[in-house]
Parts: C-alpha cells; structure tokens; sequence
C-alpha cells in the first residue's frame, strides 16, 4: 500500500548572539535536522523557503526585532553580465573547473586557511582546525559537490561547497587565493556557477543571505537578476525599495508564526501487512 504523508521535522531557535553583519545587534536562528532518506526532499522545500544548509542542519535567521537578512538567488534566465563581469570572466579564463565528490584534503585546508587569514581573522571560522573543516565539507546528507578551480600550473585557487537542488546549485561555502585581489575569483566562482547551472538546465544559483547595509554581503546586489525571498515569496530586488535595516519588533511574527507558514513537503512511503 502507498500512502503520501508530511514530512514531520522539529524546529528549534538557538540563543542570541552577535549578529556578524551588523553591528550592535543580536542574531537567532530558527533551524531543524536534516537527516534520513527524505534529506534531499526536505532540503529542496525548505531552501525555497529562505533555509540555508550547514552539515546536516537547515536554518534561517529568526532574529527577535530585525529582519535585514534576504535569502538571495539569481534567475539564470534574466542574468546577463555587467562590463565588469565579463572582464572578471576573461580575467579568470584560464581557470580550469573541477566537480569532485564532498571529500576534503589538506590542500583545501591550507587555502581555508590562507583564505581565513586574510578575510576573516576574527570570524566565527577562525579557529576551525582540519577535522572541523573535515565534517563541514563531508557531512552532507544531501547531493553536493566540491567544485575546485585550478590554474594552468596545477595549483589551486579555489573551492565551493555547492548543493545540488532539483531548481539550482546553492553556493554553501567557498573560499580563494586572495593575493591577486584585482582578479576577483569570489565573483569569479559565482558566474561560473550561473554558467554551470545553465548548462545542467537549473533555472537558479542561491546565494545564501543578502543583508542591506552590510558591506560583507553588497556584491550579491551587484548580480543582475537577483531575487530575494520576502513576505513568503520571492521577488527581484527592488531599487526604489529601501529594504528596512532598522530594528522593530512589530514586524518579526512570533516563533510559533513563523513555522505554522512553512510548507513542509509531501513524501509517499510503502507500506505492506
């Protein structure tokens, strides 16, 4: 016998702490597990949802009077390049692309850590030693790729985390040689990725968070196409929109709200007597 029935995932909030993108402010997130043979299923909603993935644990921010963070993605259809995008296009021509399975090694370390260095000393990453990096990399329940970029001597340059959707790829992590800064390979790896998504026929790349007045996070404007998930749809961005950056707690719905609106997918099991 076939029978369709819900997907039933708990949903926890973690405890504040301070918001990495905007000063003096404190961040939550609201997050559940991502395990069992329905993680592929359940990754798929809830990333169209405005959920991001970190090992085997899906979130998004659900903090108590802000919400300045936008779930980002691009419209492979709509984007077209800016002049300075093809000119990091071409700049960057002659790295070669390199899918691989989600497995980690030291080299990857050692440009996580050169990347950390010089990015983000004080991050929440900083201290992250080569077993942890391991388990970020490798402990994924659902279909992911490690996307390297090598250069024509043989040497890396850059790595992605990506997720595999059945809509896009999602961009979970990525990391680069940052001493030839004029070359950009950041946004490098992100048209790679519209251009590898156009290729598999995967209408979107996600981005992870967009967050207005956060310097961190300004390129993911800069993308033409660009839509972010708001009021439980997405929408392109809006340039004559001022995107509230300001705290008010009348705005945030409750926890309890806030999940009663997530649409949790539908999975058939077999059953027999």
């Amino acid at each position: 016998m076939r029978h369709t029935v819900p997907i039933a995932s708990q949903f926890y909030v973690t405890a504040p702490q301070p918001c990495p993108y905007l000063a003096d402010r404190m961040e939550r997130k609201l997050f559940t597990s991502l395990q069992g043979i329905d993680a592929g299923i359940l990754n798929n909603t809830l990333s169209k949802q405005g959920f991001r993935r970190s090992q085997n644990v899906l979130y998004r921010p659900a903090c108590v009077a802000c919400t300045a963070c936008l779930s980002a993605r691009i419209d492979v259809g709509k984007f077209q390049p800016s002049k300075s995008q093809r000119r990091i296009i071409k700049r960057n021509a002659h790295l070669q692309r390199q899918p691989n399975a989600p497995w980690a090694t030291e080299t990857q370390y050692e440009l996580f850590r050169s990347y950390l260095e010089s990015r983000h000393s004080e991050g929440g990453m900083a201290d992250m030693d080569i077993f942890e990096f391991a388990a970020m990399i490798e402990e994924t329940p659902v279909t992911s790729r490690v996307i390297e970029y090598y250069t024509q001597e043989g040497d890396l340059n850059a790595v992605c985390l990506t997720d595999i959707f059945d809509d896009g790829l999602s961009l979970v992590y990525s990391f680069f040689d940052t001493s030839q800064p004029q070359n950009s390979v950041g946004t490098y790896m992100i048209l790679d990725h519209i251009a590898l998504a156009r290729e598999a026929g995967l209408p979107y790349v996600y981005l992870g968070y967009w967050v207005p007045g956060s310097d961190k996070m300004a390129y993911k404007a800069r993308f033409s196409g660009v839509e972010v998930f708001r009021d439980q749809k997405w929408a392109e961005i809006d340039s004559n929109d001022s995107y509230k950056t300001e705290t008010n707690p009348l705005e945030v719905r409750p926890i309890s709200e806030q999940v009663a609106h997530i649409s949790m997918p539908n999975v058939t099991h077999i059953s027999g007597t």
